[in-house]
């Protein structure tokens, strides 16, 4: 009976030796015994690095407009950071957890969370537009508000669902999962674990508990769901799974790099004082340690070099924390059963100033002008991208449309055989475009540019 009751509450219950998976999407039947000194997990975070699409987000827009002669993060900068803080947290919580599972088989493979977690840091932003947010909201607010309406009638109600309420979420697991066409199978060909440590919402649009946020369009719901039962991930309700454990720390180290880099980035460009940037990076730390860290400041002439040095003051404590929550919350996080993201639950003294840098990020930086100009922008030129090329697909028959298509690459399925496909393939094009590439397109369609002669 009591062995009965024991495998009741396990059932429910996530386990490492199942969630940490090497095997591979679209290369399920495939197992080579070739000598490789790198792991599974290895491969993953290098094949992310030479990809064409990460490559890409070195111009994409993170917060501000691309740089000129003062260099503020950009896509590509931003992910290698949380890649970065990513790898530190996990590697504080593998030292921590080991002892709980030492002499198991679990205590070897705790030892590649900090390459899942590397490698899921690294795809986090793969599927975001150009210029920023916005070009998601503008997207889903084309489908909702704009001409795209004309489309609804044309679509199931999850699909419709996917596109009025487009994720940057949802289409980096597309863009890692999808089989474009003249690829392979399994996409990117990834690890179940770190296809998996991407998701921070693992459910659909359609069946997602919280507006406007979702984890993969539907047409990638089978997918989802094989990585889910193949790694034991909990089905909490009919469509809307746990999440894995390791979407924790790719959150959080997200949620760190964010919020201090935008700081660091107002201060360069002047959006906010060294005064004001230095007092809020110093709440997050009691007044002993204070005094420790503001006579190191006294020795510092550059305040950028003072600014930096606060960072990563500040990044340590906060994986530290985060770090801490993880361990202390073992059992609910494998049991699907915690609430919120880390940072929701560190100590009282970091989470107040943490709330205190969102609160000037929203009122002094997300609201300036330059970050408005950038939105505004990139809103006029991804809607009009979207109507020029959403009716060369539903209109292939025109001369226009022929000539358009022609300059779309080849991997985008403009001539799908349904009305979700060819859009999907038009979301696929204009969310891989760089900023400068959108614009450039912009230009030419507009005969505001065009080649030399």
């Amino acid at each position: 009976m009591l062995s009965a009751d024991k495998n009741s509450v396990d059932a429910k219950r996530m386990d490492w030796e199942r969630l940490i998976c090497n095997k591979r999407l679209g290369m399920e039947h495939y197992r080579g015994h070739t000598a490789q000194t790198r792991s599974d997990f290895q491969r993953d975070f290098d094949r992310l690095v030479f990809s064409s699409p990460f490559r890409r987000l070195q111009n994409k827009t993170q917060v501000f407009p691309l740089p000129g002669s003062i260099f503020v993060h950009n896509r590509l900068t931003h992910s290698l950071e949380v890649s970065s803080v990513g790898k530190s947290l996990a590697n504080e919580v593998c030292v921590k957890l080991m002892p709980r599972y030492e002499g198991t088989p679990v205590a070897d493979k705790l030892n590649h969370i900090v390459e899942i977690v590397g490698a899921a840091c690294l795809a986090h932003d793969l599927g975001n537009p150009p210029f920023g947010h916005s070009g998601e909201r503008t997207i889903a607010t084309y489908f909702s508000e704009g001409r795209g309406l004309a489309v609804k009638s044309m679509l199931s109600e999850e699909e419709w669902s996917d596109l009025v309420n487009f994720d940057g979420n949802a289409n980096s697991f597309r863009l890692l999962a999808h089989q474009f066409r003249g690829r392979r199978d399994g996409g990117f060909a990834m690890t179940y674990s770190s296809l998996a440590a991407v998701v921070k919402y693992p459910y659909s649009s359609f069946d997602s508990p919280i507006k406007g946020k979702f984890g993969f369009f539907c047409s990638e719901k089978g997918c989802f769901r094989k990585v889910a039962n193949e790694l034991g991930i909990i089905e909490k309700t009919r469509g809307v799974y746990a999440r894995h454990p390791l979407v924790y720390l790719m959150e959080a180290a997200d949620d760190i790099c964010y919020q201090v880099m935008d700081l660091e980035d107002a201060h360069k460009l002047k959006i906010l004082s060294c005064r004001e940037v230095l007092h809020l990076m110093l709440n997050f730390f009691a007044e002993e340690r204070k005094e420790r860290m503001r006579s190191v400041i006294a020795m510092i002439d550059d305040n950028n070099e003072k600014v930096s040095y606060m960072r990563s003051c500040v990044i340590g404590e906060l994986v530290g924390e985060c770090a801490k929550v993880f361990v202390d919350n073992e059992d609910a996080i494998l049991g699907g059963d915690f609430d919120g993201c880390l940072i929701d639950h560190i100590s009282a003294l970091p989470h107040y100033a943490y709330s205190q840098c969102s609160d000037t990020a929203w009122n002094k930086i997300y609201a300036s002008g330059d970050v408005v100009d950038i939105e505004l922008a990139g809103n006029r030129i991804i809607t009009f991208l979207l109507e020029r090329l959403l009716d060369a697909v539903l209109h292939p028959e025109k001369n226009y449309s022929r000539l358009l298509l022609s300059r779309v690459p080849n991997q985008y399925d403009t001539a799908a055989p349904t009305v979700y496909g060819k859009i999907q393939a038009v979301l696929d094009h204009i969310s891989g475009m760089t900023d400068v590439y959108a614009l450039d397109l912009f230009r030419k369609l507009n005969g505001l540019s065009l080649p030399a002669i």
